[in-house]
């Protein structure tokens, strides 16, 4: 071998309190151990810029660095653009805006120094109860699912920037949430392949870099009971019969389906050997390498071991050089801003109810079903700063006369447990949806049958600034 298999490992990195200063040491440590890259979680435009061309400076050769883009660049980079859920994209069922977002999505991360896209998610919306895939999907039908990932992937990738189509083969059956424990689908093995696994076919033909294995268990095809990333029969499918021939990732190993069944250090191991390429998101990334490099011989066959390294040297090298890349310019903001506030437009849509007049002076009420868990909510406040300035003046919708809009806030989150509202939120629409004019739900369609009533709602996919802008604009249309 050539290098460490530190070279495998990609550590992550978190903007906290405005600044990426508190991950110096780890920087420096993960470098000079010889890691592959890294992942982003934050930051402003200009702060992720900087980290990104001194990371790889520091380094001296190329890195990848990678970030989780599903809803667009500014899922993680304020400054940049936000765009719509898959489920928004797979509803609207136009494969050009698809390619559209894939264009911008690549444009806005390579301008910041991020060569690798953490997404499509290829996962069908197949289970009603399932709590962490929903409107991360384009859809429950595999053919339009894989038509719409072929299309994201090939225009990210044409544009400079490695895909991941995730999280195979299909994390759309369970009933769980791997980063809280290990899911387990007994689906057969003929719906597995021929089902679940359509889109990553679709993904595969359009020539994505990369395919990020879940951290679920399919016992109709691997009876050991191994999640994904560590079965080789699973991962072996992959390479011999779909023909994959990039990196094979596991998902972030901070998850409890990735420690379900030893610690990380001994699981890496395991998942290299079953066919894994790269590691992401290891909280120790030390005692991981270390771990990779002992077993080399043993427990990890040194062939095995050559293999991941040329592959990740392979994608590196096609995706990976910053350093000697001429300028590629500024990515037109204004215009992909314009752009993404269109597909809104379009994706907003009455689900219930005829459309309804606007009476003002309007009351605004929030349900907010995604409070607690690990992980801070975005802004609520977009869709009110948007009316008032228009001119409209908006009360707050328990106390204030006239009749309510009620916003729903429900999006599928790390840890969060459950597909359905909660509780307190079902207890909440009761007492607040009784003589409101407009329910705005920013979440799944199926939510909708929790509301209770007759009063229209207006589907918004999900709470992110761009669809409360959307949600307000439609408002502000029906003011009478």
């Amino acid at each position: 071998m050539t290098a460490s298999l530190a070279r495998l490992v990609f550590p992550a990195l978190r903007w906290r309190r405005g600044s990426y200063e508190h991950e110096r040491a780890k920087i420096d440590a993960a470098l000079a151990a010889g890691v592959g890259g890294f992942i982003i979680f934050g930051g402003t435009r200009e702060a992720t810029a900087t980290l990104t061309r001194e990371l790889r400076q520091q380094a001296g050769r190329p890195l990848l660095i990678g970030a989780d883009l599903e809803r667009g660049p500014a899922q993680q980079v304020q400054g940049l653009t936000e765009l719509p859920s898959a489920a928004a994209l797979g509803w609207l069922d136009d494969l050009d805006a698809t390619g559209g977002c894939g264009v911008i999505t690549a444009v806005e991360a390579r301008a910041v120094g991020i060569n690798w896209a953490f997404a499509p998610v290829c996962d069908l919306d197949l289970e009603a109860k399932n709590p962490i895939v929903q409107t991360r999907s384009f859809g429950a039908d595999p053919v339009r699912v894989g038509e719409q990932a072929a299309v994201w992937i090939r225009a990210l990738q044409e544009h400079g920037v490695l895909g991941c189509a995730k999280h195979y083969p299909g994390h759309g059956r369970t009933l769980e949430d791997s980063h809280a424990t290990l899911p387990r689908v007994h689906a057969s093995l003929a719906e597995l392949q021929q089902v679940d696994g359509a889109p990553f076919e679709y993904a595969v033909r359009a020539g994505v870099g990369s395919v990020m294995s879940a951290f679920v268990a399919y016992p109709e095809w691997d009876p050991s009971g191994r999640a994904a990333s560590f079965s080789s029969d699973i991962l072996g499918y992959l390479r011999a019969t779909l023909n994959f021939g990039g990196l094979v990732v596991t998902d972030a190993l901070i998850m409890a389906g990735a420690r379900a069944a030893q610690p990380v250090p001994a699981a890496t191991v395991g998942a290299v050997a079953a066919g894994c390429d790269a590691l992401l998101y290891p909280e120790d990334f030390s005692r991981v390498a270390a771990a990779l490099d002992r077993a080399v011989g043993g427990e990890l066959p040194a062939a095995r071991a050559d293999d991941a390294l040329a592959r990740y040297e392979q994608a590196v090298s096609q995706w990976g050089d910053f350093l000697n890349r001429a300028d590629q310019g500024e990515p037109d903001l204004a215009a992909h801003a314009a752009f993404a506030d269109g597909i809104a437009d379009r994706a907003a849509h009455l689900v219930r109810g005829e459309v309804p007049r606007i009476a003002t002076p309007a009351a605004v009420a929030i349900v907010d079903d995604d409070i607690g868990g690990p992980y801070s909510v975005g802004p609520r406040d977009v869709f009110h700063t948007t009316l008032r300035d228009a001119g409209i003046h908006l009360g707050k919708g328990e106390t204030g006369k006239g009749k309510r809009v009620v916003l729903v806030y429900s999006e599928p989150r790390s840890w969060k447990g459950r597909a359905d509202l909660g509780a307190r939120s079902r207890a909440a629409l009761r007492r607040l949806v009784p003589g409101a004019q407009l329910v705005v739900l920013f979440g799944h369609p199926r939510l909708a049958a929790q509301i209770p009533g007759r009063v229209p709602i207006l589907l918004c996919w999900h709470g992110q600034m761009l669809m409360q802008r959307a949600a307000a604009r439609r408002v502000l249309s029906w003011l009478t």
